[in-house]
């Protein structure tokens, strides 16, 4: 059945690793930079506005050339790590990456401590202010900033330092293998068989798992202990008080919208994931569920497999009743194969939709193994996809969004698909479940992203005064997942090692409140776009949202939300979006 699911085409962008125009662009990056490093490197404060206007614009070229071969080389290396000589390119490409990056800090650098006065004065220029956006992400930075030759060595070290230990990372969790059934199986297959219809294989692969990551806790505890103190030790020379406040800046959100987010999530956790989970192990027969249990299949659910043509035809089809343009859009990733679905040894579980560079197109990675949760991750990413290809046309430094909208397309598209499927059953039983479903999902985004950051707050707090034992942060890990997950799901010793699978906590830390900002921000969308149903301005609400997407990196978060009517800031933004997650657990109890 999953013979037919695609593996990429990269070719637009380079046909291996092998392909000349790979040293010919890294050769002309180097040269290029190093001409404009030679003509404006301290003079930038000089420039009249159409200078610094076409400083930027040789400054965004570059980049998106280098960005080009980076995103080559990190796309091979995401499908399949364990190809020694692909790992090689990789790192070799993220050192030139880096090399090239280091000559060209100035533009930025330079740019964020400029004084008012004369920012303002440049930035009547015309040519100037179209960068306006991208001038005010970077000048936010400018009271966090080192000395240049910090700020050098700090992007020269990255490969190497840091970047050395998310790699060491993904290549041991690419190298496990958990014994199942027999057989050793990749972390993605153990992933999968922890939601299997069949209670006794949920059980065997929960304790592979657990027994696994044990194994490797002295390994993986030396990472996140390392990444961690790294982190300490460049928030505390650039000033930042709270380890997730440059998470924040980078997001381009105030640190008091996250913190409202977080405490109107936890404040809820009995509404939501406790009430749940409960309920759910009633329908199990059981007073408690085991934690491999957490998300399995309900009674009733016949776990039907989907195609690979079916998934396709869902996600486009529940694009196309909300906007024909978006399924346009998302059509060339099936027909050009800009997708890799297809489940293999080596290559990254999870999934992803890398932007790649404005001149090409996104590329979407995942492990489709037929289950409704792949056709809604497909959706997700495909939703990221979207997103990227209509911020796109702002060019490689303003279509990048900031987390805290860049999730906001993905949930929405899955929120697409779900009402698809949903909307085409009567059967109770069958909406039972899919209902069911949704809520998990929903809880997955929202509860256990915001436990995961509750996780990733007191780490990073315990390691400032030490290196922490892989007890303490399983202690850590322990305390903060019992809050969200409440009485209605077991965990014990054998959870105590979970911690360690997650991805999140290595490449990106504090990455994961976006994804619980990005669900309540959509359930607020969503109703939303359900008066505007009501009141016959559907498409009044599609034009807003697609500008909202098409926007990228040049709108904040307040500006955008702020056209729809919502507003972050209010407490009662939170609630809304929880509201609607409560509401599908009301229905549940009922349809029990």
């Amino acid at each position: 059945m999953l013979d037919n699911s695609p593996v990429w085409d990269l070719s637009d962008l380079y046909t291996d690793i092998d392909d000349n125009r790979i040293a010919a662009d890294i050769k002309s990056c180097r040269k290029d930079s190093a001409a404009l490093q030679t003509s404006w490197q301290g003079k930038l404060d000089k420039a009249n506005g159409s200078e610094l206007a076409e400083v930027i614009t040789i400054y965004e070229m570059i980049i998106e050339r280098l960005g080009r071969v980076q995103c080559h080389a990190q796309l091979l290396f995401a499908a399949n790590t364990a190809d020694a000589s692909i790992a090689k390119h990789h790192q070799s490409m993220r050192e030139a990456g880096a090399e090239i990056g280091a000559q060209l800090l100035f533009v930025e650098l330079e740019i964020a401590t400029f004084d008012d006065a004369h920012m303002n004065w440049v930035m009547q220029t015309a040519e100037l202010a179209h960068w306006a956006p991208w001038i005010r992400r970077v000048r936010a930075m400018a009271p966090y900033q080192l000395s240049a030759d910090m700020e050098k060595m700090l992007a020269e070290q990255g490969p190497t330092g840091r970047g050395a230990w998310v790699r060491l990372f993904d290549e041991t969790a690419t190298a496990m293998r958990f014994p199942f059934q027999g057989d050793e199986v990749t972390e993605a297959e153990i992933l999968d068989m922890v939601s299997s219809p069949n209670a006794a294989h949920r059980k065997e692969a929960g304790l592979s798992l657990s027994t696994t990551l044990k194994k490797n806790e002295r390994l993986l505890s030396l990472i996140i202990n390392t990444i961690a103190k790294d982190k300490e030790v460049e928030d505390r020379w650039r000033g930042f008080k709270r380890p997730v406040a440059s998470r924040n800046l980078a997001n381009d959100v105030d640190d008091n919208v996250v913190d409202a987010l977080v405490r109107a999530v936890n404040d809820r956790n009995v509404d939501l994931s406790h009430r749940y989970y409960s309920l759910k192990a009633r329908w199990m027969g059981q007073s408690q569920l085991d934690w491999w249990d957490r998300n399995a299949p309900l009674l009733g659910d016949d776990d039907r497999d989907f195609t690979w043509q079916e998934a396709r035809d869902i996600v486009l089809d529940a694009f196309a009743s909300f906007d024909q343009g978006m399924a346009t859009i998302a059509k060339p990733f099936f027909d050009n194969n800009w997708i890799d679905a297809a489940p293999r040894l080596g290559k990254s579980s999870g999934a992803f939709s890398h932007p790649a560079v404005p001149s090409a197109h996104p590329y979407i990675l995942m492990n489709f193994s037929g289950k409704a949760r792949d056709v809604m991750t497909l959706a997700h990413e495909m939703g990221h996809g979207v997103h990227q290809c209509l911020a796109a046309d702002n060019g490689y430094l303003m279509s990048d969004t900031p987390l805290t909208l860049a999730e906001t397309a993905s949930v929405f598209a899955e929120m697409l698909a779900f009402r698809r499927l949903l909307d085409a059953t009567a059967n109770p039983a069958t909406r039972r479940v899919l209902l069911a479903g949704k809520v998990e999902d929903m809880l997955n985004t929202v509860v256990r992203q915001i436990a995961f950051h509750n996780f990733e707050t007191a780490l990073h707090d315990a390691r400032r005064s030490s290196e922490l034992m892989p007890e303490e942060i399983s202690d850590i890990w322990m305390e903060t997942q019992r809050a969200a997950l409440g009485q209605g799901i077991r965990i014990g010793d054998d959870y105590r090692p979970v911690w360690s699978y997650v991805p999140h906590f290595v490449h990106t830390p504090f990455y994961v409140y976006a994804y619980a900002f990005g669900d309540c921000l959509v359930n607020a969308l969503w109703q939303n776009y359900q008066n505007a149903l009501a009141n016959g301005d559907a498409a009044g609400f599609v034009t807003k949202y697609k500008a909202l997407l098409s926007a990228g990196g040049t709108e904040r978060y307040d500006v955008a939300l702020a056209k729809f009517g919502l507003d972050a800031g209010d407490p009662a933004f939170w609630s809304t979006g929880l509201d609607m997650i409560s509401n599908m657990i009301d229905e549940l109890e009922s349809l029990a």
